[in-house]
């Protein structure tokens, strides 16, 4: 089926797919969703046997508990059946032999007996409100729920062989605790039992509560005529009450037999039933693992998802669609290919838990996406250049791709959790953005505006300093071969030559802005982000990305500048390609069109950091 391991899911077609097909019971789907059902005359053949045999049964125990015949009393017919040893003594043979079948007699059949014997006084009994009375008693004895109650009750009866009153309050309580575990064990023994004697099959009967705001939270598939549930959501009436579980095979549901519908049909069918649904069930053979309490994960997706373009999904209805750099949480990872998660700030407006895929899943996709398309690339590249290739050349283009994987180069989800900077420890700001976006003019404005507040990093040089100059305010002047060692240590955010000097700027000049209670402001190359992550300084980056190409030639003619149209294209394309190779890294993203309206923006963000908690990588706070 759809929802096993990713190795192999190549080799499925797509009938096979859909024939197994999961089907959420009550989440309204498209025609185009829906499972094609099988036809097959032996799946339909053994459904009207086996509702043949169910309506036969019935008929017969509603004839055993409806005919009126005084004469045939269990009890009498059991004392009957009892051999009589020695001389009979009629003045006490009466009472012990009942005291015995009392004893002996099923609370069925008493229930049963009692029935005859109500019917037989009301044949006899001649005023009308006498015959009533009489009558409500049986509708009474007649309901499933009394005579549920009865089973239970006889059965605690004969279980408590000490029928002595507890003396003190404490003693009562202890008795009632017990008394009601053995009423929930009993309980459970009398219906499994006597659901067994109907059905010839160990099965369950369970009840839920289904409300038109609260689903159901279940997928069901076919299996040959038989109907299962595959999984169980989170969220929903289902997985709260804890009573369905994976593989359980559907028998009934409130009485109508499910066994031989197709996942379409019982969709339909639950769809039109509220409130109590009684199913009754054959238990799934699988071994339950023992109940832990989920941790929820927290992940940032670094890919968009859809999944009405995802054929393997295996309930397109639960399928959950982001983008890359939402942040979603993930409740459940018992299937490792599809995980289960809520959309962050859409839980109020998701009651069920929706299906994402799982990273070792998605990776092994994107694996296969990336080795399809070099195998074109290099089919493209023409067969008489790779003829010419010698043997050894050959044999290691032809090499998989996998080999060589490493899986965790493939970005699809990161875990991330809540921080809330410390009011002495401002996190830096970088401001990422292409040459005309503004993002310089934006750092230039906060610098001048509250200089208390914010500060740039010294950067490190190995140009000699000039005399209006001074070591550690405008550059660290330093040696070359301490620039290269600190190069080599990885102390360097980013670094370049001009003019035969080195540049660069180091953690430590941000650490010490950071040190001092101020906010360090930082124009950075986007290539410079992974480094920046990686250290322990905590950025915030946002994203300054151009408008519209002729607005873009608008904003910069007011500042005296008038670029060619195709440079102004560069810029786009250039925003365009940093955003996508890099937009999983950025926490805001900020469109100049207004310069004020930005300044405005970048000022709301920054202040939210000091009164909002904000998504990081866990990483960050290990």
């Amino acid at each position: 089926m759809i929802t096993s391991h990713m190795n192999g899911y190549v080799q499925e077609t797509s009938g096979q797919a859909k024939s197994h097909r999961e089907r959420a019971v009550d989440c309204p789907g498209e025609e185009s969703s829906l499972v094609k059902s099988p036809h097959s005359s032996a799946h339909m053949e053994r459904i009207q046997h086996y509702q043949e045999e169910l309506r036969k049964r019935r008929e017969e125990d509603s004839r055993g508990k409806h005919d009126i015949d005084p004469n045939a009393s269990l009890r009498l017919k059991k004392l009957s059946q009892n051999p009589k040893v020695g001389i009979d003594n009629p003045t006490f043979e009466g009472k012990e032999k009942a005291t015995k079948d009392k004893c002996s007699l099923d609370p069925v059949a008493e229930v049963a007996e009692l029935l005859q014997a109500l019917k037989w006084a009301q044949y006899c009994l001649t005023d009308a409100q006498s015959q009533q009375d009489v009558e409500l008693i049986m509708q009474l004895l007649s309901k499933e729920d009394f005579r549920n109650a009865y089973t239970i009750f006889n059965s605690v009866s004969q279980q408590m062989t000490c029928p002595t009153s507890p003396l003190t309050a404490q003693a009562e309580d202890l008795c009632q605790e017990a008394l009601m575990q053995a009423h929930d064990g009993v309980a459970g023994q009398e219906i499994e039992e006597d659901l067994l004697q109907y059905l010839g099959e160990t099965v369950k009967l369970v009840r839920l509560e289904k409300a038109r705001d609260t689903p159901l939270g279940a997928t069901v598939r076919n299996d040959m005529d038989s109907v299962l549930v595959s999984r169980v959501v989170k969220g929903g009436a289902a997985e709260r009450s804890g009573l369905l579980s994976e593989g359980d095979e559907i028998l009934e549901i409130n009485g109508i037999s499910i066994r031989g519908k197709h996942v379409n049909e019982v969709h339909d069918l639950l769809q039109q039933m509220q409130g109590t649904l009684t199913f009754l069930l054959i238990p799934s053979s699988q071994i339950k693992p023992a109940a832990h309490r989920q941790t929820v994960m927290h992940v940032r997706a670094y890919f968009d998802y859809d999944p009405s373009d995802d054929p393997f999904v295996p309930c397109r209805e639960l399928g959950l669609s982001f983008q890359k750099g939402d942040i979603l949480h993930v409740i459940s990872q018992d299937d490792p290919n599809w995980w289960q998660a809520y959309r962050d700030g859409d839980e109020d407006n998701q009651p069920l838990a929706g299906l994402v895929p799982g990273k070792s899943f998605q990776q092994q996709r994107e694996t296969l996406k990336k080795t399809i398309t070099d195998s074109k690339s290099r089919e493209q590249q023409g067969k008489l250049w790779y003829a010419k290739k010698n043997k050894k050349q050959r044999k290691k283009s032809m090499s998989p791709l996998s080999r060589n994987t490493d899986y965790d180069d493939i970005l699809t989800y990161e875990e991330m959790s809540l921080y809330h900077q410390p009011a002495n420890r401002k996190r830096p700001v970088a401001l990422i953005g292409p040459t005309n976006s503004g993002h310089d003019e934006l750092r230039r404005r906060l610098l001048s505006i509250e200089p208390e507040k914010f500060a740039v990093a010294v950067p490190y040089t190995t140009r000699n300093s000039r005399i209006h100059e001074r070591n550690g305010r405008e550059y660290h002047f330093v040696s070359r071969p301490a620039f290269d060692t600190d190069l080599a240590a990885g102390k360097f955010i980013e670094s370049g030559e001009y003019e035969k000097n080195l540049y660069g700027t180091s953690t430590d000049s941000v650490r010490h802005i950071i040190n001092s209670g101020r906010i360090c402001l930082l124009c950075l190359h986007t290539r410079s982000l992974q480094i920046l992550r990686s250290s322990n300084l905590k950025p915030y980056v946002i994203f300054i990305a151009p408008p519209s190409q002729e607005r873009l030639r608008t904003l910069l003619a007011t500042e005296g500048k008038t670029p060619k149209p195709e440079d102004l294209k560069e810029v786009i394309e250039k925003a365009r390609e940093m955003e996508h190779e890099f937009g999983h890294f950025f926490d805001a993203t900020i469109v100049n069109m207004d310069p004020e309206q930005a300044f405005h923006e970048l000022r709301r963000l920054i202040d939210k950091l000091d009164t909002e908690p904000q998504w990081v990588p866990t990483s960050w706070l290990c």
